[in-house]
């Protein structure tokens, strides 16, 4: 088990540090506006909140990429930030991370979704932090969980993350950056697309 409270909480912190004159912004996403990214947020804390409870339905079973950008609650400045507390507490019960789970239509181990569903909103956290100009600080153990499920291993060095192949960072960076280059993106990426660019939406 690992509590995904400290990651969901840094988040919401973000949001309300939104405004509107930035949500038609870029992202480091290039497929997602401020708009987009907040509302993906929203769905992959309510997905992975019911992957966590094994409430099997449509919001367990639709894969993200193919549904594409969803549209953005009207109240989302509250509603994201209850849904991730509803995903961190989904976590803290023993029985979601045993037997097996279903997100995004893939049925997976819940020792796997629950680690995949921190990595989704630490590196998306980070996304909203550089597209609005926010401080972004994840707690050190959601950093360490994140930068284990994206390293690449001795049987599979070349291995792509959930958002596109490993960016090289320096060993002796701080683990925040090396956490964002095995995502995929450059950890200097400009949201506009300047130097750094690279990366994708997941």
């Amino acid at each position: 088990m690992f509590d995904l409270g400290p990651a969901t909480r840094r988040v919401a912190q973000l949001v309300g540090g939104v405004t509107d004159d930035r949500l038609d912004g870029p992202t480091p996403c290039p497929d997602y506006t401020v708009r987009d990214l907040l509302a993906h947020l929203e769905g992959l804390a309510v997905a992975f909140r019911d992957a966590g409870r094994k409430d099997f339905g449509p919001t367990t079973d639709t894969d993200p990429q193919a549904a594409g950008p969803q549209p953005l609650v009207d109240d989302w400045r509250t509603a994201l930030p209850r849904r991730l507390d509803e995903l961190a507490a989904a976590w803290r019960a023993p029985e979601a991370w045993e037997g097996t789970t279903r997100a995004g239509g893939v049925t997976l181990p819940g020792e796997v979704a629950g680690l995949v569903a921190l990595n989704e909103v630490l590196i998306h956290g980070w996304d909203l932090a550089r597209a609005t100009g926010q401080e972004y600080a994840p707690d050190e153990a959601s950093l360490e969980a994140s930068y284990a499920l994206q390293a690449p291993t001795a049987d599979d060095p070349d291995q792509r993350g959930p958002f596109g192949p490993p960016v090289p960072v320096p060993e002796d960076a701080p683990l925040l950056d090396r956490v964002i280059g095995l995502s995929g993106r450059r950890p200097g990426r400009r949201p506009d697309g300047g130097p750094g660019a690279g990366g994708k939406s997941g």
